[in-house]
């Protein structure tokens, strides 16, 4: 009976049921695997023990962390396992990687494994040397695809359809805007040069400029993002796009699968890796996210210096957005180093993306992403919502994502909801059959991570569907699990073939075919290859979407 009452007082205390809480409290969960051992984690997952579980919990109150290990304690569990297992191979991944990349590339310069055999007898042997335009990602290597989907051309025809003001109604039109957002959140995987070359020589884009940002989460400079304009002057799309999780990343997986959040009054509770990979706070320091996060709308003038009235529960005061873009004034600089500041992703896009509206009079701006990426993308809005960066959402097209995770609860959602569907959507989640990614992390029947926003479902048959939710929202359903499988054979057989029954464009290399067969194993990680949803958008079927028009 005590343990029924307490249950119960911490579903209201931590939002359990979508608590919203008041706007002036500021909550988060931190789960920490290497908190706790291989024998806390048994009596927690086993023995049902929440002491145990407890250890692996950090909160804002740490007396409820008892009813939260409660609780949530198989959702909890997933999120712990999945964690210690990446961390344990993490090393190995990257090395994995590192051999990966260089063996693609090597047999992609020397073309091939009988042209890299004879290419000592020739002496003309190339090795591959990272940063450069001719080395290629191993997502790159997955799908070889550069060009878009009616050539060079199609970013004029994109803006050209746009501006005639009636939304995009034709299937040509809408597609082509669906597969130039796909094409460039796969481009995002490549480095610098790379990204430049096909913008520029393959789309005939005006390359703007790409950025590599600290992520708190990693500890490193991890989070990729570049920006394009459909040309250099006058300008009439702007696209932003986010790199994603890469195959061998052990930090970027274990992002994915982290259950810890942050809770920002008004916009609700936000996925804290997410959060990290935009260079918005940092878990060892929770006060971190409210100096960064939290915007001070009219009350903050240069002469009358900051509101004090608003404050985090450790006692740091905010500190406005503009103030921090200028690298901080003292004594505000010690709140956001203005070095933290350079290296953040959503500020240096966000003044980047100012500057080129200011510049642009009549542009518009798409973000886009796939996987981690597509998380990224749907945030960089939500928090210009946040800050009341009104004037910039006027001028947002849309947001494409494409195997995106959960980023926050129902409260993010209907909040973003009501700023993103006015006068029609501009938000549009595309999820592929079986994959992994959008079913991550783990969502419970009573709390937290939900999709949010459109959500447009191909099947294996490339047959889309407009649906709230994709079926099985947390992969491990039971009655799904015989039909996942067959489904991967059934890929495996369509990938030998494509070629044949599509088109040479669509002839599926040995690298992407070879991890067609890892998913007969884990079909789920096979299903997030981008070229899914390549395929996806250019053979998907039963297209009727209105954007909003310039």
């Amino acid at each position: 009976m005590e343990k029924t009452k307490y249950k119960e007082n911490n579903r209201s205390r931590f939002g359990v049921d979508d608590h919203d809480g008041g706007d002036d409290e500021f909550r988060y969960l931190i789960v920490r695997p290497e908190k706790g051992g291989v024998r806390d984690l048994f009596r927690y997952s086993v023995l049902a023990d929440v002491d145990s579980g407890a250890r692996f919990l950090e909160s804002s109150d740490e007396e409820a962390v008892g009813g939260v290990a409660e609780v949530h304690r198989w959702v909890i569990v997933v999120s712990i396992i999945a964690r210690k297992i990446i961390g344990f191979f993490g090393k190995s991944m990257e090395w994995t990687g590192y051999v990966v990349d260089f063996i693609l590339n090597l047999l992609s310069l020397n073309g091939g494994v009988f042209g890299l055999l004879t290419a000592p007898l020739r002496g003309t042997v190339v090795v591959p040397q990272r940063g450069t335009e001719t080395f290629i990602s191993t997502t790159g290597h997955l799908d070889g695809r550069i060009d878009l989907y009616s050539g060079e051309n199609l970013a004029e025809n994109v803006v050209a359809s746009l501006s005639e003001g009636s939304g995009i109604k034709a299937e040509l039109d809408n597609r082509g805007l669906m597969d130039l957002c796909m094409m460039a959140a796969k481009l995002a995987y490549e480095n610098a040069q790379v990204v430049r070359y096909i913008a520029v020589d393959h789309w005939k884009m005006h390359f703007v400029d790409f950025y590599n940002c600290w992520n708190d989460f990693q500890k490193q400079m991890s989070t990729q993002v570049f920006i394009l304009c459909d040309k250099p002057k006058d300008a009439n799309l702007i696209l932003i796009s986010f790199r994603g999780t890469e195959p061998f990343d052990a930090d970027d997986w274990s992002t994915d699968f982290d259950y810890s959040w942050y809770e920002i009054p008004k916009l609700g509770k936000v996925h804290m890796g997410f959060l990290e990979a935009l260079g918005l706070g940092d878990r060892t320091n929770a006060a971190t996210f409210y100096n960064q996060l939290i915007a001070i709308p009219n009350k903050f003038t240069p002469e009358s210096g900051v509101d004090g009235s608003k404050r985090s529960s450790e006692g740091t005061q905010a500190l406005p957005s503009d103030i921090m873009e200028q690298g901080g004034r003292d004594p505000y600089d010690k709140v956001v180093p203005p070095d933290m500041v350079k290296k953040s992703a959503y500020y240096a896009v966000r003044r980047r993306l100012k500057s080129l509206l200011k510049e642009h009079k009549n542009a518009k701006f798409v973000v886009t992403g796939h996987s981690l990426g597509g998380a990224l993308a749907i945030l960089f809005p939500s928090v210009l919502v946040l800050h009341e960066e009104m004037e910039v959402m006027q001028r947002l097209l849309g947001v494409y994502t494409f195997g995106q995770p959960r980023v926050g609860n129902r409260k993010l959602g209907r909040y973003m909801e009501a700023h993103l569907n006015n006068p029609v959507p501009k938000y549009f989640r595309v999820v592929y059959c079986n994959d992994l990614v959008p079913r991550l992390p783990y969502d419970d029947k009573t709390f937290l991570f939900k999709h949010f926003g459109v959500c447009l479902y191909y099947d294996s048959l490339y047959n889309e569907q407009r649906v709230e939710e994709e079926p099985n929202r947390n992969y491990f359903g039971m009655r799904y699990l015989i039909p996942v499988y067959l489904n991967a054979v059934w890929e495996l057989i369509r990938g030998l073939t494509m070629g044949y029954t599509c088109g040479p464009e669509y002839r599926e290399a040995w690298f992407s075919i070879s991890l067609r067969i890892i998913g007969l194993v884990a079909p789920g990680l096979s299903a997030h290859s981008p070229t899914n949803y390549i395929n996806s958008v250019r053979l998907g079927k039963d297209r009727v979407i209105q954007m909003s028009s310039f």
